[in-house]
């Protein structure tokens, strides 16, 4: 099913939420992904009333969510809190540095890999135990060679633990060179959601609506994996009209569905 991430919208939400929601609904969007939870800047009180407002504007707006984009929580028990005031079982850690002591480096030495794979195993399980499924998100620098001919992203995922899922970025995969499709099939029933969009797949650039650049959607698109959210980085496009352009355009060749 379709999802869109709300960070594509970030300048816009923070100007009007509650419009923002709407507008995406009107695209024709049923499911959202939000960004931003657990962030410790917030007291638990403020995350807490901030997950129950933007709950009512997503009820506003006929809108549910698909997962979360959350920061790595000092106590598991919040984070699973705040994600059922949002109706959310799942959450991704979509950076290394939102996991304290963490990161890019996380990726680039074989020590470092390890730790980082079993933090995030460990949160996992014990995340579990709150009803919540806890995931990681991918960019590009995961795939940094390792002294063993290996990658960090091997490395990390053969190390973690069943318990932790996988949001795949297909296209900050093929910025680091890997093949989506066998990022996809190495991982298997990990992969719970996939991240689509398009462009030059390089960090930096401006992406552009599906079909114009160097990402195979097709190709990384496969049975078994619930959710395709559409995301957008930074692009010089209207970020509604390129999430409209790209859900239709996904929609339409039969890769996915509104709900």
């Amino acid at each position: 099913m379709l999802s869109a991430q709300l960070y594509s919208v970030r300048d816009q939400l923070a100007a009007d939420r509650a419009g923002t929601l709407a507008r995406l609904a009107a695209i024709g969007f049923r499911h959202v992904e939000p960004f931003g939870l657990g962030a410790p800047e917030r007291t638990v009180a403020e995350r807490l009333a901030d997950a129950r407002a933007l709950r009512d504007e997503l009820d506003a707006a006929g809108l549910a969510v698909s997962a979360v984009h959350a920061a790595a929580p000092d106590d598991v028990a919040e984070l699973a809190e705040e994600c059922g005031i949002l109706g959310a079982d799942t959450a991704f850690i979509p950076h290394p540095r939102l996991v304290p002591g963490f990161d890019t480096d996380a990726f680039a030495d074989p020590s470092r890999v390890d730790a980082f794979a079993d933090a995030l195993g460990t949160l996992a399980r014990n995340a579990a135990g709150h009803g919540l499924r806890l995931g990681y998100h991918n960019h590009w620098f995961e795939w940094a060679p390792l002294p063993d001919g290996t990658t960090g992203h091997d490395r990390f995922w053969s190390r973690a633990g069943e318990d932790l899922l996988a949001e795949v970025d297909v296209y900050w995969a093929v910025a680091a060179g890997a093949d989506p499709a066998t990022v996809l099939s190495g991982l298997g029933e990990r992969v719970a959601a996939v991240h689509l969009k398009d462009g030059p797949a390089e960090p930096g650039a401006h992406q552009t609506p599906i079909g114009t650049g160097r990402v195979r959607i097709d190709a990384a698109v496969t049975d078994g994996i619930r959710w395709h959210v559409v995301e957008i980085d930074t692009s010089e496009l209207d970020p509604f009209e390129l999430l409209g352009t790209n859900a239709r355009t996904l929609v339409d060749s039969g890769l996915t569905r509104w709900e």
